[in-house]
């Protein structure tokens, strides 16, 4: 299998997952690469997400919420220690993100804007953070499609 089949096939297992949830009423707007978009009618909200290849559980996602300001959440693939600051960075820029149990959320619209501009142009996002262990960890994107992804879910549920 080539390395885009694999690719296409680990985001079609992705997106079955994710259609094949509770959640009644959800779209999947399309799939680029690593990335997928979806929209959802009730609560009306619309995302560009991608799981991180290495832990199944972990995802980042940019939420577009109709009339409001496109926000980015983490969910790690690791509890993190109280306290600990969970950086995330994209090529070689960082922010370090507020964090309780395995969320991480962009600290205010301004932080959202710099990350999404940055996965826009960037190739690899990394999360770094310590664990409630005490080990450090770490999650890794390919960021491929995401900029696609991302536009489809700005079209799909536009801010006011």
């Amino acid at each position: 299998m080539t390395p885009s089949m694999l690719g296409k096939a680990m985001m079609l297992a992705f997106a079955t997952v994710l259609l094949a949830s509770p959640a009644a009423g959800r779209d999947l707007l399309g799939a680029w690469q690593g990335w997928a978009a979806f929209r959802d009618r009730d609560p009306p909200r619309c995302y560009a997400i991608a799981r991180t290849p290495r832990a199944p559980r972990g995802f980042v996602a940019v939420a577009h919420f109709p009339g409001r300001q496109r926000a980015v959440r983490v969910h790690l693939s690791r509890p993190v220690a109280p306290g600990a600051p969970v950086r995330l960075t994209v090529d070689d820029r960082a922010i370090i993100l507020p964090a309780t149990g395995q969320e991480a959320r962009g600290a205010n619209a301004h932080a959202d804007a710099a990350i999404i501009a940055a996965m826009r142009t960037g190739e690899t996002l990394r999360i770094d953070a310590t664990g409630t262990d005490g080990r450090r960890f770490r999650d890794a994107y390919a960021l491929g499609g995401a900029a696609s992804a991302i536009d489809a879910a700005t079209l799909a549920c536009p801010a006011r």
